[in-house]
């Protein structure tokens, strides 16, 4: 574990796609689909690699650029997708609800790249109001989204915590960049469906100071850094 910022550390926040909900590989086999569609070949690994980790604005003026023309209601069209697939398929990653339960202590809120809408759907598919009841914030909130650290920033501040008193639980390395930006611990997670080979050694050069591979080894984690911090 390399060196982290010693302040006491009262805050989680989690980014939502591939830590909270399993929806990587759903969101971009749907995006992998629809670009297809629109006549540019794609496979899920190719989009996840391109779009990971971006906001909805952000992913359709790349997916603009891919297909060489615009296309009208681009994001709408996504999204209107994307939540159908999810209503059906979506399942929340294992473990979180008792990671959650493991510090009571702690707040604790979402800083992720999608809508709100598209938030507050997957909230409710998962039935996970009464684990993130408040404290959600999305990237549309803000001027810029990940890698910069503007998201994180705002949700420590509309939580009313130091940047430095938060550990952020990030799968993509934009957001493991926005995290150490904002001067927050940043861990990364491999505990989604979506994750290939060497996404542990991206995340570390990003900037996470620990990988963990699923909620248990990451409670082992989080215990330890807090622990360094008291």
């Amino acid at each position: 574990m390399t060196a982290v910022n010693r302040s006491r550390k009262s805050l989680l926040v989690f980014d939502f796609d591939g830590v909270i909900a399993d929806s990587e590989a759903l969101a971009n086999a749907v995006l992998a689909e629809y670009i297809t569609e629109l006549g540019t070949p794609m496979s899920v690994d190719e989009c996840l690699h391109a779009f990971m980790g971006k906001r909805m604005d952000d992913v359709a003026s790349a997916v603009r650029e891919v297909i060489g023309r615009p296309v009208p209601d681009l994001a709408d069209a996504l999204t209107s997708r994307t939540l159908a697939r999810f209503r059906t398929d979506l399942r929340e990653v294992p473990g979180v609800r008792g990671y959650v339960a493991a510090f009571p202590d702690m707040r604790r809120a979402i800083a992720s790249s999608s809508s709100p809408e598209r938030l507050a759907g997957c909230i409710d598919i998962l039935g996970l109001a009464d684990v993130f009841p408040d404290n959600v914030y999305s990237a549309s909130m803000v001027a810029r989204g990940k890698p910069h650290p503007d998201l994180f920033l705002h949700a420590a501040a509309q939580v009313g915590v130091a940047p430095a008193e938060a550990i952020v639980i990030e799968d993509s390395a934009s957001g493991i960049r926005g995290a150490v930006a904002a001067g927050m611990t940043a861990i990364g997670f491999l505990g989604g469906s979506h994750v290939r080979d060497g996404h542990g050694e991206r995340l570390r050069a990003a900037g996470a100071v620990a990988i963990a591979r699923d909620y248990m080894e990451l409670e082992g984690i989080t215990r330890a850094l807090r622990l360094s911090a008291s």
